[in-house]
């Protein structure tokens, strides 16, 4: 799973998510020819991430180049079940991606484009913002 080296901050403010944000960066296919681009926003978690991938590189059986755009640095922190109200913020438990709509998440290349579409698919279904599957020539 991917998880930060280091951080600046080992906890960090939730954020608000208000309006319609759209991606500013990693809009557009950089590496591959086939991509999958978030269409909603939302946070991807590093074990999200990693299972959208394992989709992929079966798929293609371990044919062809995957990229991953996105990395989970924020980290999210839970406290115990049954915890009383105060005694401060919970420990990290895990590590989310900030996705916004318009942001390619992966990248393929290096197999046919029928197969390299039903990776995609496949990969979409493992994560929590709506996709759509995006072609070189296609925006």
């Amino acid at each position: 799973m991917l998880i930060p080296k280091k951080v600046k901050h080992r906890k960090w403010h939730k954020g608000r998510a208000r309006g319609k944000r759209v991606a500013s960066q990693k809009t557009t296919l950089a590496f591959g020819s086939v991509g999958l681009k978030a269409i909603t926003e939302g946070w991807v978690t590093s074990r999200q991430i990693e299972a959208a991938r394992r989709a992929l590189t079966r798929t293609i059986k371990r044919g062809g180049k995957v990229w991953i755009r996105i990395f989970p640095d924020k980290p999210v922190t839970t406290k115990g079940s049954e915890m009383p109200m105060g005694k401060g913020k919970g420990a990290v438990d895990h590590y989310v991606a900030v996705v916004r709509p318009g942001t390619v998440m992966f990248e393929m290349d290096g197999v046919p484009a029928h197969l390299a579409r039903e990776a995609m698919s496949l990969a979409a279904y493992k994560l929590p913002v709506q996709t759509r599957i995006v072609n070189r020539d296609l925006p």
